[in-house]
């Protein structure tokens, strides 16, 4: 008798093309009406919008977003402190992922360039992803 070594977990929204998680990015004409199809597609979205987000602009959740735009002016920017600022948000925000790296790193200082990227798994199935954002 054969033995299931794993589980896999399929969300029934992913299985019916028919229905739009929500909306994608960038923000444009085809995403607007096209949207994202499946889990997987709109938890990478709901991360790259949490980034973007200022602490204050989401209305009734004051302390949603990090708020990486304002930081490209930032004096003395600490990147161990953006990490754990990353980290924390994701996991109250975002609790179907469990962030697995953050590389953050000044690319340049004169010209305010920052470069986040962000290793993930999503612990609904398992499934690792990543995303790069360049600030500049």
């Amino acid at each position: 008798m054969p033995i299931i070594s794993g589980i896999k977990r399929i969300n029934p929204l992913d299985l019916n093309k028919n229905v739009k998680i929500g909306v994608a990015f960038p923000l444009n004409e085809e995403n607007m009406f096209n949207g994202t199809e499946t889990i997987e597609e709109q938890t990478k979205a709901n991360l790259i919008n949490l980034l973007l987000t200022e602490p204050g602009e989401r209305v009734n959740i004051p302390r949603y977003g990090v708020g990486l735009k304002k930081l490209l002016f930032e004096q003395n920017l600490d990147l161990e402190v953006l990490k754990e600022q990353i980290i924390r948000k994701s996991s109250i925000y975002i609790p179907n992922i469990k962030v697995l790296n953050v590389i953050t790193r000044i690319a340049s200082v004169d010209r305010h360039t920052i470069l986040v990227g962000i290793t993930y798994k999503s612990l609904l199935n398992g499934k690792q992803d990543s995303i790069q954002l360049n600030f500049s």
